[in-house]
């Protein structure tokens, strides 16, 4: 039995199971729109920074630090974001211009940052800036509550499963498909919501 155990805590590593429980109900939370999102976003990223630092990850492991920054600013914007009077922010969409823009941005991104962690030895480094650099479009736009963020979550979600597996983090591989299939869950529901606002605002 203690065999097992040991067994089954070297193939998952305690502190890479914590990871994903946390980041996992982070993100359940965020499909629901509920606030405690962020304040569980922070813990899941900060155990994560440790996680990829200790995988050589460098680019994932510095997108965590990056994140308790924007989980911050999403709490606070989800909050008072929503214009005149301070209101709760609605759901919106992505126009096409910026979208344009955020694709550059992406691109540009990917390349400086892939050749920046080349240098410093990282493992993957342009598949694992790419997800770096969406991952953080993706997120400042979530807490802007824009419903093609999700779109931005589902293709680095099958991206990530690709490098962790890579890397034997078979834990936050597995967790990563989950959230690929939350991410759809996610836009679909959020995509909803917007609809039922504009119905709301015809009204």
């Amino acid at each position: 039995m203690q065999s097992l155990l040991e067994t089954i805590l070297a193939t998952f590593p305690p502190i890479e199971l914590a990871a994903a429980v946390v980041t996992l109900a982070c993100v359940w939370l965020t499909i629901r729109q509920n606030l405690w999102c962020w304040p569980t976003g922070i813990v899941g990223a900060a155990i994560y920074a440790y996680v990829f630092f200790d995988a050589r990850l460098l680019s994932d492991s510095a997108l965590q630090v990056i994140f308790i920054g924007l989980q911050v600013y999403g709490w606070y914007h989800w909050l008072y974001g929503g214009g005149e009077g301070r209101n709760t922010l609605p759901v919106t969409d992505l126009a096409p211009k910026e979208a344009a823009f955020w694709v550059v941005v992406v691109v540009l991104g990917t390349a400086a940052v892939g050749r920046l962690t080349t240098e410093m030895g990282a493992a993957l480094p342009y598949w694992d800036a790419f997800t770096t650099v969406l991952s953080l479009v993706a997120q400042f736009l979530m807490a802007r509550k824009i419903v093609q963020a999700f779109l931005m979550w589902m293709t680095v979600d099958v991206v990530a499963i690709g490098i962790y597996a890579a890397k034997d983090l078979y834990v936050t591989a597995g967790l990563y498909a989950v959230f690929l299939c939350l991410a759809t869950l996610g836009f679909l529901g959020w995509r909803r919501a917007r609809r039922a606002q504009e119905r709301l605002a015809i009204a």
